[in-house]
Formats: structure tokens, sequence, C-alpha cells
């Protein structure tokens, strides 16, 4: 026979308390358990008994009933502290030496601050500087790239081909030009060793040079295809034979709006006449220091991680080949870019920038 427990002695309220945490949706399952060890303790359960029948040990049911009998129901929703070394907080005028440090100096030796450096300088734990960086957001070892246009009509240019984006004008075709130049023709010293389960696609980082070409583009706003062209060399000769390529695939009743960058090639004399001659053609300039307003430059991204930079290609003519491949496969099922930035959002993150500079 168990010996029977003491008794745990509950007042009405006391009770309530117990039944209303077991019947809680958002109480603590733990809370729960030890509301239970009490309620039946004070029914007049022994130890064992009571671990039986919430299937825990009976070390278990000893702690939480001499815990109650020493702070009542509130000593049920704590632990006790676990063993262990103290922690201790940093002092705050140690946090603030740390960040001060971090924003206003650099190491003697290096361009930036890194965990043990600056825990050797400040005389911490390099997980106490990792701590005081995260909650301050710092972040030494990042730097990102930036360029500001300093074109005195950024925005009356931006305005113009936001427009073209937003409202193209009816009876006309709205055009992203601009050439990918120098494109190589790389071939790898030695062969590729394919993909395999647990190992990815390896190649060799050395390689050879076959040449290169240069693309023209036009990504048509309305529906996403492109119009591309490679020729050996970059100049205003080869844009006027890319414009006479799209004068030729165009409805000729149709204006044509093209979007381009400030590069000289679009400026050349020669290509002025031609415009003259070949009123359907307008020419809308993004600012300078600006690609990121030409949608035709999203499409040479998808252009280089799909199809370029991986390529191996012993020729040029094989490079342009595979150029003019991918070109025809898009243009298969096309997807638009659509811009949604508008031009007050974009002032007002350049104003930011210059105002935190």
């Amino acid at each position: 026979m168990e010996k029977p427990s003491v008794p745990v002695h509950l007042t009405p309220e006391q009770r309530a308390l117990l039944e209303r945490w077991i019947r809680a949706s958002t109480s603590p399952q733990r809370l729960v358990r030890r509301s239970r060890i009490i309620l039946h303790a004070a029914d007049g359960l022994s130890n064992a008994a009571i671990a039986r029948t919430l299937k825990i040990s009976r070390e278990q049911v000893i702690l939480w009933r001499r815990r109650f009998a020493a702070l009542g129901p509130e000593g049920l929703g704590h632990d006790a502290p676990r063993p262990g070394p103290t922690s201790t907080r940093t002092p705050p005028e140690k946090v603030k030496a740390v960040v001060e440090a971090t924003l206003q100096t650099r190491p003697p030796n290096a361009t930036h601050w890194s965990l043990r450096s600056m825990a050797a300088a400040q005389k911490l734990a390099p997980s106490t500087i990792r701590k005081i960086w995260k909650a301050h957001g710092l972040q030494p070892h990042r730097a990102e790239t930036f360029k500001l246009s300093l074109d005195p009509q950024f925005v009356e240019k931006l305005t113009d081909v936001i427009g073209l984006y937003v409202d193209p004008p009816e009876k006309a075709l709205v055009l992203c030009v601009d050439e990918k130049s120098q494109i190589q023709a790389l071939d790898r010293t030695q062969p590729i060793l394919p993909l395999r389960p647990g190992l990815p696609e390896r190649q060799t980082h050395d390689y050879r040079r076959h040449g290169t070409t240069t693309l023209f583009t036009a990504l048509h706003l309305l529906d996403g295809k492109v119009t591309g062209a490679c020729y050996q060399r970059h100049r205003h000769e080869e844009f006027l034979q890319f414009l006479e390529l799209l004068d030729r695939e165009t409805p000729a009743e149709l204006d044509l709006h093209l979007v381009l960058d400030n590069y000289g090639t679009h400026k050349h004399a020669a290509v002025k006449e031609w415009l003259a001659a070949h009123p359907r053609f307008h020419f809308h300039f993004t600012p300078t220091s600006c690609s990121w307003a030409n949608l035709v430059e999203r499409w040479f991204s998808a252009l280089t991680t799909q199809r370029l930079r991986r390529g191996t290609f012993r020729s040029v003519r094989e490079l342009e080949a595979a150029i003019y491949s991918y070109i025809e496969q898009y243009n298969t099922a096309p997807k638009p870019y659509v811009w949604k930035a508008t031009l007050e959002k974009i002032v007002r993150g350049i104003n930011k920038v210059y105002g935190d500079s």
C-alpha cells in the first residue's frame, strides 16, 4: 500500500484559478500540467498516483507541490534559474564606446572592423561585440555600391521615360534599346564536370578567349518581345544598321519611341542626320548614370544569368548562335516588364541618400 501524501489545501479562489488555467486554450502546456498536479494533490492523490496519471516522474510531482506550498499559484508559472554561469550585462558606457568606434574609426591595418579586432581593441569577448552590433544594426563586414546621377535634367528626363512606360502614346511602339558590348566567347581549358547528386556542376577557373561580339537589342514594351542583332564593333555605323533593322521589322505606319542611354554613339552627327530623314523615330534619353531606368537592362541580366555566364563557346560564331537561339526561344513566350516605381518614390529615395551622406 502506498503511503498517502499530505493533501494540498486550496481555497475556492485558488481552485477556480487553476481550473481556469487548465480550460484556457492560451495556457502553456507546462502551466496546465502543473495545475493538474496541484488539483490532484488537493483531491488526496499520492505523489506516485499523480505521476502515473499524468505520465510524469514522481520527482516532478514533489517539486511542484513544494513550489505551490511556498509561493502559491504564482509559483507554478515560473521556472527556477538553471545552473550555470551568471550572465552579466555590458555596461552602457562600454556599449557606447563599441558603437562609436565602429561608426567613426577604422583599425590601423584594415579597411573595416572584424569581431576579433574590435573585441581586442575594446577588451571584450567577440560574442559580446556580435550582440552589440546586432542590437544596433551594424555590419562593418558588408559594403554596397551606389551611383547617384548628377544630370542637371534628371527629373525632366526621368519624367519623360517613366511617362512612356506608364502611359505609352497611341499608334506608336515604345522600344527600350541598348547595347551589350564586349561579350566574350570563353572556352574552359578542361571539360566541364556535369551535375551529380550532392555535387554541383564544376568548371575550371581559367579559360581561353576566342573573341568578342556586341549585341544591339530592342525590348518591345507592349509585349516583351526582343529584336537583337550581333555586330563585331560598337560604333555609330553599327547603331545605324540596327536602326535600319528596326525600321524594316516594325509597321511603317507606327511611330517608334526609343528609350536610350547617353552613350556617344546615340548622339553622333550621322545618327542625327539619319533621324531627320526618318521622322517616325523619336529618341528619349535616360538621365546619366541611370541604366536602371532602361527596362532592357533587366532582359540583359536574364540573358547573362541563363545563357552566357556558365556558357562555353569555342568561337564568336558559336557565341552569336547561342544568343540568337536564346532570343528565338524567349520570343515564343515573351513576358513584358512592368514599371511600378513612381517618379515621386524615386525622387524621395534619392533625396534620402543625399540626406544620409
